[in-house]
Protein backbone atom coordinates (compact mmCIF):
# COMPACT_ATOMS: atom_id res chain seq x y z
CA UNK A 1 0.00 0.00 0.00
CA UNK A 2 1.62 3.30 -0.72
CA UNK A 3 0.71 7.25 -0.55
CA UNK A 4 1.98 10.06 -2.47
CA UNK A 5 2.00 13.77 -1.81
CA UNK A 6 3.83 16.73 -2.38
CA UNK A 7 3.44 20.29 -1.09
CA UNK A 8 5.59 23.26 -1.75
CA UNK A 9 6.05 23.48 2.13
CA UNK A 10 7.35 19.92 2.44
CA UNK A 11 9.15 19.78 -0.54
CA UNK A 12 11.36 22.44 1.36
CA UNK A 13 12.62 19.42 3.89
CA UNK A 14 14.43 16.72 3.22
CA UNK A 15 15.51 13.65 5.91
CA UNK A 16 19.18 12.74 4.58
CA UNK A 17 20.00 9.28 3.92
CA UNK A 18 22.08 7.60 6.20
CA UNK A 19 25.15 7.28 3.64
CA UNK A 20 25.57 11.02 3.46
CA UNK A 21 28.18 12.07 5.27
CA UNK A 22 27.45 11.99 9.20
CA UNK A 23 28.69 14.59 11.97
CA UNK A 24 28.56 11.67 14.85
CA UNK A 25 26.89 8.81 15.79
CA UNK A 26 24.70 8.58 18.87
CA UNK A 27 25.07 5.57 21.31
CA UNK A 28 22.98 5.42 25.12
CA UNK A 29 25.36 3.08 26.88
CA UNK A 30 23.52 -0.17 28.49
CA UNK A 31 22.28 0.61 32.00
CA UNK A 32 19.09 -1.19 32.32
CA UNK A 33 19.62 -4.58 33.51
CA UNK A 34 15.81 -5.95 32.49
CA UNK A 35 16.48 -5.45 29.27
CA UNK A 36 19.10 -8.32 28.70
CA UNK A 37 17.67 -10.09 32.04
CA UNK A 38 20.33 -12.48 33.07
CA UNK A 39 22.91 -11.73 30.76
CA UNK A 40 23.90 -7.93 31.21
CA UNK A 41 27.58 -8.18 32.35
CA UNK A 42 28.38 -8.71 28.39
CA UNK A 43 26.45 -6.14 27.05
CA UNK A 44 29.33 -3.19 27.86
CA UNK A 45 32.04 -5.42 26.24
CA UNK A 46 30.40 -5.57 23.27
CA UNK A 47 29.20 -1.32 23.27
CA UNK A 48 32.56 -0.52 24.45
CA UNK A 49 33.93 -2.77 21.10
CA UNK A 50 31.12 -1.49 19.03
CA UNK A 51 32.34 2.25 20.34
CA UNK A 52 35.65 1.91 19.10
CA UNK A 53 34.64 0.60 15.64
CA UNK A 54 32.24 3.35 14.32
CA UNK A 55 35.49 6.00 16.21
CA UNK A 56 37.66 5.06 13.91
CA UNK A 57 35.56 7.19 10.87
CA UNK A 58 33.10 9.08 13.06
CA UNK A 59 32.35 10.88 15.82
CA UNK A 60 30.91 8.93 18.76
CA UNK A 61 28.64 10.77 21.34
CA UNK A 62 27.30 8.51 24.43
CA UNK A 63 24.02 9.37 26.69
CA UNK A 64 25.22 8.09 30.01
CA UNK A 65 24.49 9.43 33.47
CA UNK A 66 27.75 10.39 35.62
CA UNK A 67 28.49 6.69 36.89
CA UNK A 68 27.78 4.91 33.93
CA UNK A 69 29.90 7.52 31.36
CA UNK A 70 32.75 6.57 34.03
CA UNK A 71 32.25 3.43 33.70
CA UNK A 72 31.63 3.50 29.61
CA UNK A 73 34.90 5.43 29.60
CA UNK A 74 37.17 2.61 31.37
CA UNK A 75 35.62 -0.02 28.77
CA UNK A 76 36.45 1.93 25.55
CA UNK A 77 39.79 3.11 27.19
CA UNK A 78 41.19 6.63 25.84
CA UNK A 79 39.77 7.57 22.19
CA UNK A 80 39.33 11.28 21.07
CA UNK A 81 36.66 10.64 19.42
CA UNK A 82 34.15 9.63 21.54
CA UNK A 83 32.53 11.75 24.01
CA UNK A 84 30.31 11.25 27.11
CA UNK A 85 26.98 13.34 27.24
CA UNK A 86 25.11 13.46 30.94
CA UNK A 87 21.43 13.23 29.51
CA UNK A 88 19.14 10.71 31.77
CA UNK A 89 17.71 7.91 30.06
CA UNK A 90 15.27 4.76 30.24
CA UNK A 91 16.92 2.27 27.99
CA UNK A 92 19.72 2.24 25.21
CA UNK A 93 17.62 2.52 22.07
CA UNK A 94 18.27 5.85 21.15
CA UNK A 95 17.44 4.89 17.09
CA UNK A 96 13.92 4.75 18.65
CA UNK A 97 13.33 8.10 20.76
CA UNK A 98 15.81 10.06 19.78
CA UNK A 99 15.53 12.79 16.98
CA UNK A 100 14.46 12.26 13.47
CA UNK A 101 17.54 15.24 11.76
CA UNK A 102 15.63 16.59 8.95
CA UNK A 103 17.35 19.24 6.17
CA UNK A 104 15.62 22.34 5.85
CA UNK A 105 16.14 23.21 1.93
CA UNK A 106 15.65 26.90 2.24
CA UNK A 107 18.63 27.36 4.02
CA UNK A 108 20.67 24.64 4.99
CA UNK A 109 20.09 23.82 8.13
CA UNK A 110 19.54 20.59 10.09
CA UNK A 111 17.08 20.51 12.67
CA UNK A 112 15.34 17.62 14.94
CA UNK A 113 12.12 16.61 15.24
CA UNK A 114 10.95 15.35 18.83
CA UNK A 115 8.25 12.51 18.30
CA UNK A 116 6.38 11.85 21.60
CA UNK A 117 7.81 8.19 22.87
CA UNK A 118 5.46 5.61 24.76
CA UNK A 119 8.35 2.22 24.88
CA UNK A 120 6.42 0.81 21.64
CA UNK A 121 2.66 1.11 22.86
CA UNK A 122 3.36 1.04 26.86
CA UNK A 123 5.22 -1.93 26.66
CA UNK A 124 8.03 -1.40 29.02
CA UNK A 125 7.62 1.65 31.85
CA UNK A 126 8.61 4.26 32.53
CA UNK A 127 9.67 5.42 29.65
CA UNK A 128 9.95 9.73 30.67
CA UNK A 129 13.45 9.63 30.52
CA UNK A 130 13.37 8.32 26.76
CA UNK A 131 10.58 11.00 25.81
CA UNK A 132 12.90 13.74 27.30
CA UNK A 133 16.13 12.87 25.53
CA UNK A 134 15.67 14.15 21.83
CA UNK A 135 14.96 17.84 22.81
CA UNK A 136 17.98 17.54 25.35
CA UNK A 137 20.28 15.60 22.88
CA UNK A 138 19.21 18.68 20.39
CA UNK A 139 19.97 21.50 22.89
CA UNK A 140 23.54 19.81 23.53
CA UNK A 141 24.03 19.73 19.86
CA UNK A 142 22.84 23.52 19.73
CA UNK A 143 19.90 22.42 17.13
CA UNK A 144 16.94 23.71 16.77
CA UNK A 145 13.86 21.13 18.14
CA UNK A 146 10.55 20.92 16.81
CA UNK A 147 8.11 18.59 19.22
CA UNK A 148 5.44 16.89 17.33
CA UNK A 149 2.48 14.90 19.04
CA UNK A 150 2.64 11.67 16.78
CA UNK A 151 3.82 9.00 18.76
CA UNK A 152 6.67 7.15 16.39
CA UNK A 153 9.94 5.38 16.78
CA UNK A 154 12.75 5.92 14.78
CA UNK A 155 13.12 2.78 13.70
CA UNK A 156 9.68 2.47 12.13
CA UNK A 157 11.20 4.83 9.42
CA UNK A 158 13.20 4.00 6.60
CA UNK A 159 14.32 6.47 3.88
CA UNK A 160 16.06 7.52 0.78
CA UNK A 161 16.91 10.89 0.69
CA UNK A 162 14.94 11.71 -1.96
CA UNK A 163 11.26 11.76 -0.31
CA UNK A 164 10.46 7.98 -0.50
CA UNK A 165 9.87 6.48 2.89
CA UNK A 166 9.17 2.67 3.65
CA UNK A 167 7.23 1.77 7.10
CA UNK A 168 4.95 -0.87 8.44
CA UNK A 169 1.19 0.51 9.93
CA UNK A 170 1.39 -1.78 12.47
CA UNK A 171 3.85 0.87 14.19
CA UNK A 172 1.92 3.90 13.52
CA UNK A 173 -1.68 3.35 12.90
CA UNK A 174 -2.46 1.89 16.71
CA UNK A 175 -4.60 2.75 19.31
CA UNK A 176 -1.32 1.71 21.38
CA UNK A 177 0.36 4.68 19.66
CA UNK A 178 -1.65 6.85 17.81
CA UNK A 179 -5.31 6.34 18.78
CA UNK A 180 -8.34 7.81 16.31
CA UNK A 181 -5.56 8.72 13.65
CA UNK A 182 -6.25 7.20 10.24
CA UNK A 183 -3.70 6.61 7.67
CA UNK A 184 -4.29 9.54 5.54
CA UNK A 185 -3.68 11.88 8.96
CA UNK A 186 -0.20 10.07 9.68
CA UNK A 187 0.87 10.46 5.91
CA UNK A 188 -0.30 14.01 6.05
CA UNK A 189 2.23 14.47 9.23
CA UNK A 190 5.16 12.72 7.58
CA UNK A 191 4.57 14.87 4.50
CA UNK A 192 4.94 17.74 6.56
CA UNK A 193 7.41 16.92 9.07
CA UNK A 194 9.61 15.37 6.76
CA UNK A 195 9.24 16.47 3.56
CA UNK A 196 8.08 12.82 2.78
CA UNK A 197 6.42 12.46 -1.06
CA UNK A 198 6.06 8.98 -1.79
CA UNK A 199 5.08 6.12 1.46
CA UNK A 200 5.32 2.28 1.08
CA UNK A 201 3.20 1.00 3.87
CA UNK A 202 4.74 -2.71 4.31
CA UNK A 203 2.10 -4.67 5.32
CA UNK A 204 3.08 -8.51 5.26
CA UNK A 205 4.12 -8.87 8.72
CA UNK A 206 7.49 -8.66 11.15
CA UNK A 207 10.05 -10.90 12.95
CA UNK A 208 8.79 -13.78 15.45
CA UNK A 209 10.20 -12.15 18.61
CA UNK A 210 10.12 -8.91 17.72
CA UNK A 211 8.86 -6.42 20.62
CA UNK A 212 8.36 -3.38 18.30
CA UNK A 213 5.40 -4.77 16.44
CA UNK A 214 7.59 -4.84 13.02
CA UNK A 215 10.11 -1.86 12.91
CA UNK A 216 10.81 -1.38 9.24
CA UNK A 217 14.86 -1.45 9.77
CA UNK A 218 14.54 -4.95 10.71
CA UNK A 219 12.84 -5.98 7.24
CA UNK A 220 14.03 -3.59 4.78
CA UNK A 221 16.93 -1.01 4.47
CA UNK A 222 17.89 1.57 1.75
CA UNK A 223 21.45 0.75 0.47
CA UNK A 224 20.70 3.50 -2.16
CA UNK A 225 17.77 5.48 -3.72
CA UNK A 226 17.86 2.20 -6.44
CA UNK A 227 18.56 -1.09 -4.11
CA UNK A 228 16.73 -2.26 -1.34
CA UNK A 229 17.74 -5.38 0.67
CA UNK A 230 14.61 -7.25 2.11
CA UNK A 231 14.87 -9.98 4.73
CA UNK A 232 13.68 -13.25 3.88
CA UNK A 233 13.37 -16.66 5.58
CA UNK A 234 14.26 -19.41 2.83
CA UNK A 235 13.25 -22.15 5.43
CA UNK A 236 9.04 -22.84 4.08
CA UNK A 237 8.52 -24.33 7.75
CA UNK A 238 9.79 -21.23 9.77
CA UNK A 239 6.47 -19.15 10.75
CA UNK A 240 8.46 -16.02 9.66
CA UNK A 241 8.41 -17.42 6.20
CA UNK A 242 5.70 -16.50 4.61
CA UNK A 243 5.56 -12.83 6.38
CA UNK A 244 8.71 -11.63 5.13
CA UNK A 245 7.86 -13.50 1.81
CA UNK A 246 4.56 -11.31 0.96
CA UNK A 247 6.87 -8.17 2.43
CA UNK A 248 9.28 -9.12 -0.61
CA UNK A 249 6.79 -9.67 -2.83
CA UNK A 250 4.96 -6.17 -2.11
CA UNK A 251 8.19 -4.50 -2.02
CA UNK A 252 8.99 -6.06 -5.68
CA UNK A 253 5.80 -4.94 -7.10
CA UNK A 254 6.65 -1.36 -5.82
CA UNK A 255 10.13 -1.06 -6.94
CA UNK A 256 8.67 -1.80 -10.47
CA UNK A 257 6.22 1.08 -10.17
CA UNK A 258 8.46 3.94 -8.81
CA UNK A 259 10.66 5.91 -10.01
CA UNK A 260 13.40 5.92 -9.78
CA UNK A 261 13.33 2.27 -10.07
CA UNK A 262 13.88 0.46 -7.08
CA UNK A 263 15.84 -3.14 -7.22
CA UNK A 264 14.73 -5.25 -4.57
CA UNK A 265 17.41 -7.89 -3.09
CA UNK A 266 16.37 -11.00 -1.00
CA UNK A 267 18.54 -11.24 2.39
CA UNK A 268 18.20 -14.48 4.32
CA UNK A 269 17.98 -14.16 8.27
CA UNK A 270 19.48 -17.08 9.85
CA UNK A 271 18.41 -20.32 11.52
CA UNK A 272 16.18 -19.88 14.69
CA UNK A 273 17.81 -19.28 18.15
CA UNK A 274 16.09 -18.95 21.12
CA UNK A 275 16.64 -17.70 24.53
CA UNK A 276 14.59 -19.73 26.86
CA UNK A 277 11.52 -20.34 25.33
CA UNK A 278 11.66 -16.73 22.97
CA UNK A 279 12.96 -16.54 19.78
CA UNK A 280 15.13 -13.66 19.01
CA UNK A 281 14.40 -11.47 16.00
CA UNK A 282 17.80 -11.63 13.83
CA UNK A 283 17.92 -9.89 10.85
CA UNK A 284 20.86 -8.37 8.83
CA UNK A 285 18.83 -5.45 7.73
CA UNK A 286 19.51 -4.40 11.41
CA UNK A 287 23.25 -2.50 10.21
CA UNK A 288 24.62 0.37 10.55
CA UNK A 289 25.67 2.64 7.34
CA UNK A 290 28.86 5.12 8.52
CA UNK A 291 28.08 8.14 5.36
CA UNK A 292 29.84 6.31 1.89
CA UNK A 293 32.35 4.79 3.28
CA UNK A 294 31.43 2.09 6.10
CA UNK A 295 28.65 -0.08 7.07
CA UNK A 296 28.59 -2.03 10.10
CA UNK A 297 26.87 -5.79 9.84
CA UNK A 298 25.42 -7.47 12.85
CA UNK A 299 26.60 -10.80 12.59
CA UNK A 300 24.66 -14.06 14.61
CA UNK A 301 27.30 -17.15 14.55
CA UNK A 302 25.45 -18.66 11.84
CA UNK A 303 29.13 -18.52 9.07
CA UNK A 304 27.12 -19.45 6.25
CA UNK A 305 24.19 -16.55 6.21
CA UNK A 306 26.52 -14.10 7.96
CA UNK A 307 28.95 -14.38 5.12
CA UNK A 308 26.04 -14.15 2.55
CA UNK A 309 25.04 -10.47 4.53
CA UNK A 310 28.03 -9.22 4.38
CA UNK A 311 29.23 -10.13 0.97
CA UNK A 312 25.82 -8.92 -0.50
CA UNK A 313 26.30 -5.76 1.19
CA UNK A 314 29.65 -5.13 0.09
CA UNK A 315 28.03 -6.11 -3.50
CA UNK A 316 25.91 -3.52 -3.30
CA UNK A 317 27.83 -0.64 -1.66
CA UNK A 318 31.02 -1.05 -3.87
CA UNK A 319 34.25 0.73 -2.47
CA UNK A 320 32.45 0.73 1.14
CA UNK A 321 34.03 -0.92 3.78
CA UNK A 322 31.98 -3.61 5.47
CA UNK A 323 32.56 -4.53 8.94
CA UNK A 324 30.86 -7.43 10.73
CA UNK A 325 29.46 -6.53 14.92
CA UNK A 326 29.09 -9.85 16.35
CA UNK A 327 25.65 -9.40 17.88
CA UNK A 328 24.89 -12.61 19.41
CA UNK A 329 24.59 -11.09 22.82
CA UNK A 330 23.37 -7.67 21.72
CA UNK A 331 20.42 -9.36 20.16
CA UNK A 332 19.16 -10.89 23.90
CA UNK A 333 17.64 -7.37 24.21
CA UNK A 334 15.62 -7.84 20.48
CA UNK A 335 18.00 -5.26 19.16
CA UNK A 336 20.83 -4.69 17.37
CA UNK A 337 22.73 -1.96 15.75
CA UNK A 338 20.49 0.27 13.68
CA UNK A 339 17.97 0.05 16.55
CA UNK A 340 20.48 0.98 19.18
CA UNK A 341 22.36 4.26 17.52
CA UNK A 342 21.05 7.34 16.26
CA UNK A 343 23.31 8.70 13.52
CA UNK A 344 23.29 12.71 12.73
CA UNK A 345 23.79 13.97 9.34
CA UNK A 346 26.87 16.99 9.01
Amino acid sequence: MTSAKASSDSMLLRVPAEWEQQAAVWLTWPHNHDTWPGRFESIPPVYATWARSIAESTPVRILASHDDGLRAEKFIGPNANVTMIEIPTNDSWIRDYGPTFVRDLSNGNIHGVDWRFNAWGGKYPPWDDDDAAARKLCDWAGIECVSDPLCLEGGALETDGLGRLLTTPECLITETRNPGMTIDEISERLHQRLGITEIVWLDGGGLEGDDTDGHIDQLARFIDPENVVVAVCDDPYDSNHEPLEENYRQLKLWGASTKPRVNVHRLPIPPVRKVGDQRVPESYCNFLVLGSSRILVPTFGAPTHDDHAIGLLRELRTGAEVTAIDCRELIWGLGALHCASRDQPA
